[in-house]
Order: structure tokens, then sequence, then C-alpha cells
């Protein structure tokens, strides 16, 4: 995957509102680098120049400096080698499930729907820990292991794809089932088991 399609995936994420201001980073995995959106971006106005190279270790090897959660997209590879796209998102809705109480070990995201279920597949939860730093890196890796789709604790989302636009429709796709999941929030609602939503 290039520069130019990540920049496509990035304008697309932005023209759905998923990423308000200058929130939210994007990656590929390209052969043997990682190419990265840069730090300060918004993903509206991001372009091919302004795109980091890493090393698969998380080396600095070209370009601006990367967005400061480049470990997390690192971890994220690391655990998981049939991604080949992260994304990254403070959207409305899977930020304010992320912020919500869930007992530990659960799904954070209710089974309410079978395309919930079979789209996104168990939501982990990564606990709470500082953007950029170290720990919060850690926890997406442990996490990517089990699941592709994750809300990191009162802060956002992070999915892995095999390619750009399968990580857009998954974005799009979270942020729906978080607005249903707001929405039906309190209410005695139906739950599905995901063993035989679908």
């Amino acid at each position: 995957m290039s520069a130019p399609q990540l920049v496509d995936a990035c304008r697309a994420v932005a023209e759905a509102g998923l990423s308000p201001g200058s929130s939210g980073n994007a990656s590929v995995r390209s052969g043997d680098r990682i190419l990265i959106t840069p730090t300060g971006s918004s993903l509206r106005r991001v372009t091919t120049d302004d795109i980091a190279e890493l090393s698969l270790d998380g080396d600095h090897l070209a370009g601006p400096a990367p967005t400061k959660e480049w470990a997390l997209h690192v971890e994220a590879y690391r655990s998981r080698p049939d991604a080949q796209a992260v994304i990254h998102l403070h959207s409305r809705a899977a930020t304010a499930v992320s912020c919500l109480a869930c007992e530990p070990g659960a799904d954070p995201l209710p089974a309410y729907t079978p395309y919930r279920v079979r789209t996104l597949g168990r939501v982990g939860l990564v606990e709470y820990a500082p953007p950029g730093s170290g720990a919060l890196a850690r926890g997406v890796g442990a996490a990517a292991m089990e699941s592709h789709v994750m809300l990191l604790a009162n802060h956002g989302s992070v999915v892995c794809a095999g390619d750009l636009m399968r990580a857009v429709d998954l974005c799009e796709e979270l942020e729906a089932a978080a607005e249903l999941a707001l929405d039906l929030h309190g209410r005695d609602a139906r739950l599905l088991d995901p063993g035989t939503a679908w």
C-alpha cells in the first residue's frame, strides 16, 4: 500500500466526521516499513508529503515527525501479522462508549445486532493509559492479539484490517454500533448471544 492510498483513507474518515480537529492518526504496512501520518496534522488536510516512514520496529526512517501515537501502531502490527492498516480515532460515539463503566474482561460494546457481531467481532477494551505512552502501546498490542477492533478507555478507538478501505469501513461500522449502544444505554434492550447471532 502507498502514501496516496493512506491519504485517501484519511480523507474518507474525515469526510465521515470521525476525526474532529487534528485528532486521529492512520498507518499502512508497506513491505518492511510503516507509512504513518505526522504529528499535529488533521486527517482532512494531510498530504503525501506529510507521511512519515518507520521501520517495523518503530525507527524513524524518513519524512516529518510521526504521530505521537506511533508506538501504538507498531505494537498493533506486531500483534497482528495479517494487518496492513491501522486507524486510531477519537470519534464522538466510540469515545463516549469508551468512557462508560465496563466489567473487567467484558466486551464494552453490547451485541445488539448480528451485523455488529459479525463485522466487529469481540471488541477489546484497553485500560486507560496516557496518549502516546508506552503503557498504551503495550495495552493495544495485548488487546490486538484477540481483537481487530478496540476501544481505548476514555480515549477513542483502534481498528486493524487487511487493507485501508476495510479499515475505513470498520471505523464507520464501529461508530454506528456505538451510536446504537448509546441510544439504548440504560434501556431494557435485548442482547444477542455472540456465539449464535450469525
